[in-house]
């Protein structure tokens, strides 16, 4: 696949990329969002609920499909357009970056490693995107547990009546509330999902065969393989930045880390790791799927 030169080309693929990653996106939060909710739910308000079908059936029964399970949806979507569009664009452009360096002749020709570095730098970019997003996102998820702390009643409210609640009462800084827990998530765990996809992808074809062509269902595979890396690293931090996000107040990333093994031992930093993988198996094997396959029917319908 020769692409035009100079930055044209590049800014063709920059653009490719970036719709490419909106659109697996898309579909990664529609398959993923009800787990996502019960995730969020277990990792802030643990004691409330038994498991990860109890925290289903709860928030099913108090709240419905839509109000409950699908609760914040509208950010989520906002949320992974803005990171997935930016993570892909900015891995496309941090693919030839790290070939610069190594002095590799080709994207095509990058290591797991090289893939995997590319992926660690394209997450600083995006979390930029990600942290305001990701803040409404799990507060309106967990919006009835916070509510019930305080004993007011659950109000109803959108995406943009929170949005603009945090603006006017802590300024631009409040929507950046665990940006720091972001970038300290997101970098190493990128490392590992890139790494392990074309990794993945490497094992799963047949010798003489590009990674391209291995087909639908490994691509889902080696997309599964990347997803389940990437939480199993940065799950810990996770936690720590839903707690940080949901509390409304400016706290340190390791002070609440530390707060939470004292309190509640080491393994509150894994609550809601089943949901999540159980998630992350059918969500990143559809994104994968969405975003190389829009980027091939790109490619080929710009002339590339």
């Amino acid at each position: 696949m020769a692409h035009s030169s100079g930055s044209k080309g590049n800014l063709k693929s920059g653009f490719i990329d970036f719709t490419a990653g909106s659109l697996g996106g898309i579909a990664l939060v529609y398959v993923g969002q009800p787990l996502d909710t019960v995730k969020v739910k277990m990792q802030t308000f643990p004691h409330l609920y038994q498991g990860m079908f109890n925290c289903l059936k709860q928030t099913l029964r108090n709240d419905g499909i839509v109000r409950g399970l699908y609760a914040g949806t509208t950010p989520a979507v906002m949320a992974n357009i803005a990171e997935n569009s930016v993570l892909f664009a900015a891995y496309g452009y941090c693919q030839k970056f790290v070939c610069n360096v190594i002095g590799t002749e080709s994207v095509e020709e990058l290591s797991m490693v090289g893939n995997a570095s590319a992926g660690f730098l394209a997450a600083f970019f995006s979390s930029f995107t990600l942290c305001p997003t990701e803040l409404i996102k799990c507060q309106l998820q967990a919006m009835r547990e916070v509510n019930a702390q305080g004993s007011q009643t659950a109000v109803k409210i959108t995406p943009l009546q929170l949005t603009q609640q945090i603006f006017k009462q802590y300024g631009i800084q409040g929507l950046f509330r665990g940006l720091v827990p972001t970038i300290m998530r997101e970098m190493p765990g990128y490392f590992f999902f890139f790494g392990g996809y074309e990794g993945t992808r490497e094992l799963l074809s047949k010798p003489g065969q590009s990674k391209d062509e291995i087909g639908f269902v490994k691509t889902m595979i080696a997309g599964a393989v990347g997803g389940l890396l990437l939480w199993t690293i940065i799950f810990p931090s996770d936690v720590i930045k839903s707690r940080i996000q949901i509390s409304n107040k400016s706290q340190k990333f390791l002070t609440v880390g530390l707060d939470i093994i004292q309190k509640e031992g080491v393994l509150a930093l894994y609550n809601g790791l089943k949901p999540t993988l159980v998630r992350t198996i059918p969500a990143t094997a559809v994104l994968f799927v969405v975003y190389e396959y829009s980027k091939k029917i790109m490619h080929q319908s710009f002339g590339d």
